[in-house]
C-alpha cells in the first residue's frame, strides 16, 4: 500500500473525532506512507470524494464514521482497484464488527499497517441502491426513521424508541419470492435482509451470513407478544434468533418482496420510503475491503 486516504464524517456518529488525525499522524509516522485526510461537508459527499480517489489510483480510502459514512464510501468503490477501509465511529458499526474490524479508534488505524485486502459481496435494492450490511423492512426499518430523526444517537436512544413503537406497531403481510422458487406469504413483524450477519451493536440478526459466499440471508421475524419479544432480544444477541419459534429463514440470490403499500425500508442503518413492490439481490464480490489478516468475513 502507498497511498491511503482517510474520509472524516464530522458529524456521524456518537463519538467526537479531534483526535483521530492526530492519531493517524502517529501510528503513520515512520512507515514510509502519508496519509492524507478530507473532511465532508454534506450529504453524498463522501461519495464524490471516494470517487475521484479511486479515479485518482489511490490504495485504501477509509470510511472514518458510522455505517451510512460507509455506505457512502463503499458503493463509490465497487468494481474498482481501490479498497475500502473502516475506522467505526458510528452507533452500531454492523459492517465493520462483521468484518473484525477493531472498535478501538487506534487499533484499527493500526490495522492498515498490519491487514490484507478481501473482495467481499455487496447488495442492490430495485436495481440501483447499493447496500453492504443488510436492509430490511418492518418494524426496525420504522425504528431506524425515527432514530435518524432523533436528537440523540447511540443504543440508548435506539432501545428508547423500540421500546416506545413496540406497543403501538402493526405489523403488515408480505409475499416474499426467492429465484430458487420459494414463496411465502405471511405476517411479520420484521423482514431482514443480511449480506452481513448483525445489524450492529452485535445483534446478529442472520448469524450465519457470510459476506463471501454470494448468497442473501433473509429473517423474517412474525408478530410477537412481550414473552416473545424477551427470548427473541435473548436470541437476537447470543447468534441464535434463527432458533426462535416466531422465525422462518431463507437463503438465495434474489429476492422479490411484496407488501400491502409503500413505506419505510432501511439499508445499512440509514431509513428511506420506497415503493410496495421491492427486489432485492446480492452481488458477489465487487468490493475490496482492508481486513484483519485472519479475518473471518
Amino acid at each position: 500500500m502507498k497511498r491511503i486516504t482517510f474520509i472524516i464524517n464530522p458529524i456521524s456518529g456518537t463519538k467526537q473525532k479531534r483526535e483521530i488525525p492526530g492519531l493517524i499522524a502517529d501510528i503513520f509516522h515512520g512507515s514510509g506512507i502519508d496519509p492524507e485526510i478530507v473532511y465532508t461537508e454534506r450529504a453524498g459527499h463522501a461519495t464524490e470524494i471516494a470517487a475521484q480517489k479511486a479515479k485518482d489510483g489511490v490504495d485504501v480510502v477509509v470510511a472514518v464514521g458510522g455505517d451510512g459514512t460507509v455506505n457512502e464510501v463503499a458503493k463509490a468503490l465497487v468494481y474498482t482497484d481501490t479498497a475500502l477501509g473502516i475506522v467505526p465511529c458510528g452507533s452500531g458499526n454492523g459492517l465493520a464488527r462483521h468484518l473484525g474490524i477493531p472498535m478501538n479508534r487506534k487499533k484499527a488505524i493500526s490495522l492498515f499497517l498490519t491487514g490484507g485486502i478481501e473482495t467481499i459481496d455487496h447488495g442492490k435494492i430495485n436495481g440501483d441502491r447499493l447496500f453492504f450490511c443488510s436492509c430490511g423492512v418492518g418494524f426496525d426499518a420504522l425504528v431506524s426513521w425515527k432514530f435518524a430523526h432523533a436528537a440523540k444517537r447511540g443504543l440508548m436512544t435506539y432501545c428508547s424508541i423500540a421500546f416506545k413503537e413496540n406497543f403501538k406497531y402493526k405489523p403488515e403481510t408480505y409475499t416474499l419470492k426467492t429465484d430458487t422458487g420459494e414463496e411465502i406469504t405471511d405476517k411479520a413483524f420484521v423482514i431482514a435482509c443480511g449480506n452481513a450477519a448483525q445489524y450492529g451493536n452485535d445483534a446478529f440478526i442472520a448469524p450465519h451470513a457470510s459476506a463471501q459466499d454470494g448468497l442473501l440471508d433473509v429473517t423474517l421475524i412474525q408478530p410477537i407478544n412481550v414473552c416473545n419479544a424477551v427470548s427473541l432480544a435473548y436470541k437476537l444477541f447470543a447468534k441464535k434468533i434463527d432458533t426462535h419459534k416466531k422465525v422462518r429463514v431463507l437463503r438465495c440470490h434474489k429476492l422479490t418482496l411484496i407488501r400491502e403499500k409503500e413505506g419505510v425500508m432501511h439499508f445499512d442503518g440509514e431509513p428511506i420510503m420506497v415503493s410496495k413492490n421491492i427486489d432485492i439481490e446480492i452481488v458477489k464480490g465487487g468490493l475490496k475491503a482492508f481486513l484483519p489478516i485472519d479475518a473471518k468475513v
